[in-house]
């Protein structure tokens, strides 16, 4: 179905123009969007062809806008209620929220869901509801940058205003440590992603299941035949989906000339390869995930076996335990709270390890297994470099309870994003099982 426009008070910040020859997150980002409204930009690849071209086309001439195929400030005015899943409508005359609803191509509980407490039959001239489309919110196809897993936040917030959303602290370039709470029960368990840039992809798998978590809830419906109202009653799952976000802006972006570690990053990467290929660190050059105070000195004595002298791409675990604000963040967040379980994503191998030093805290082998069953990931020992200093080796020494790394997909780092259905398809079920097992 083909959106047009719809009268509207919400505006959107300006970016930067798109045209033909236009090429990176951006342009991925209005292809895929496109597809979702009805559009045919082609191949959703980052680059702003004759296809794209068209596609811009037509989504300006059903809008009323000039159909020059650039996407200008007036443009990128109108994708923004679209990439933020939602509008601010202001009532006229003659409106009902089923009408609005179906203009939107959504569901009357949907636009309930987005305005608690509001009366159906009471609506006044002049009112402004929040009315969510009939799309999704979190994008699964495409690099997912810092910038849109914000603006993904902000529509689910909006769509779904009875899940709790903050800021736990700041990376080191100052972007937000954004966490996500679903339910309001007593059990308590933390997911978090992104430690290493290269595994952007365990940012959306956590962002996608928030979404369907939601929705769940929203309509008392079940996910894979569990009941989501009452794993919302009995838990409550924090989720922090990207824990390193200026390491996977530096991948998916580029290294921009403002940024103030410029010179130092390019001497860091002694690789030869471009940062879309080898960077893991944060935006300092420490790995986050060798950052922790568990068997930290183990893992710095490690790294003149594994070729590491400084801050590179990978396994430097820092002048100290916990010198990154990223890190800190994690465990200043961890220790607010009772977790009784902790999962850290990461990619790649499909195995799950859930072991520290011989440290086998009660019920996490069963669990371990149950997870194995249901996802077909195989239960492994941790390998030499990555035996310490991570984030579920502090949470299994510090606290004695369960801590898991869960490595999502296979391959070479990036994972390819065409994996993403079938890694969401494997981890959804233990991402269910987490809080109630």
């Amino acid at each position: 179905m083909i959106y047009r426009r719809l009268q509207s008070s919400l505006r959107g910040d300006v970016v930067e123009t798109l045209k033909p020859g236009s090429r990176g997150p951006d342009v991925k980002l209005i292809q895929s969007l496109l597809v979702k409204i009805g559009y045919n930009p082609g191949v959703i690849d980052g680059i702003f062809g004759q296809q794209t071209r068209e596609a811009v086309r037509e989504f300006q001439l059903d809008n009323g806008l000039e159909p020059d195929g650039v996407v200008g400030p007036i443009t990128w005015n109108d994708f923004e209620r679209f990439l933020r899943g939602y509008d601010i409508y202001t009532i006229r005359p003659g409106d009902t929220l089923y009408n609005i609803s179906r203009r939107y191509y959504t569901t009357l509980n949907a636009v309930l869901t987005a305005n608690p407490g509001i009366d159906p039959l009471r609506l006044r001239v002049g009112q402004t509801v929040i009315v969510p489309y009939g799309i999704d919110v979190v994008f699964t196809d495409i690099d997912y940058t810092y910038e849109i897993m914000e603006r993904n936040i902000k529509g689910l917030k909006a769509r779904y205003p009875f899940i709790e959303t903050g800021i736990a602290g700041k990376s080191v370039l100052g972007k937000n440590l954004y966490y996500i709470r679903l339910g309001n029960g007593p059990t308590e368990v933390f997911y978090n992603g992104a430690h290493h840039s290269l595994e952007w992809i365990t940012s959306p798998l956590l962002m996608k299941f928030i979404e369907n978590f939601s929705r769940g809830y929203s309509s008392n419906s079940r996910i894979r035949g569990y009941n989501i109202r009452d794993i919302w009653n009995r838990s409550s799952i924090f989720i922090m989906p990207m824990v390193n976000p200026d390491g996977v802006d530096l991948v998916l972006s580029g290294l921009k000339r403002d940024n103030p570690y410029y010179d130092s990053l390019l001497a860091w990467n002694d690789t030869g390869l471009p940062f879309s290929q080898v960077w893991q660190a944060n935006i300092r050059g420490v790995d986050l995930n060798r950052n922790y105070p568990a068997s930290w000195e183990e893992a710095k004595a490690q790294e003149p076996f594994l070729g590491v002298n400084g801050p590179g791409p990978t396994r430097y675990g820092g002048p100290r335990p916990l010198s990154e604000p990223e890190t800190q963040t994690v465990v200043d967040f961890t220790r607010r709270h009772n977790f009784r379980l902790v999962i850290a994503y990461h990619t790649q191998g499909r195995v799950i390890y859930w072991m520290y030093k011989g440290i086998a805290p009660p019920g996490a082998l069963q669990i371990a297994r149950i997870f194995s069953s249901v996802s077909g990931y195989a239960i492994s020992e941790v390998p030499f470099e990555a035996a310490y200093a991570g984030c579920k080796d502090w949470f299994i020494e510090q606290y004695g309870r369960p801590g898991y790394t869960i490595e999502a997909g296979i391959g070479r780092n990036p994972i390819s994003i065409l994996q993403f259905d079938t890694i969401y398809r494997a981890n959804e079920e233990i991402m269910l099982l987490a809080p109630i097992v």
